[in-house]
């Protein structure tokens, strides 16, 4: 289970990396910079998907 709350995470470094991606080559290429924040936006609801999955998984092993 702690291996899917590091992979939970790594999502949020993703969404870091892609925003820097984004705004580094805003300039340059604004296709690049919109392909970057669309996949921030994914990282971040993929990261607070698995978060809200790995909740449901756990009440459900309580019972």
């Amino acid at each position: 289970m702690k291996i899917l709350k590091i992979f939970q995470y790594a999502y949020i470094v993703f969404a870091i990396l892609f925003l820097w991606d984004a705004i580094s080559n805003w300039t340059v290429d604004r296709n690049r910079s919109y392909m970057s924040l669309f996949f921030v936006a994914l990282a971040l609801f993929m990261f607070f998907f698995r978060k809200r999955f790995t909740k449901k998984f756990q009440d459900r092993n309580k019972e």
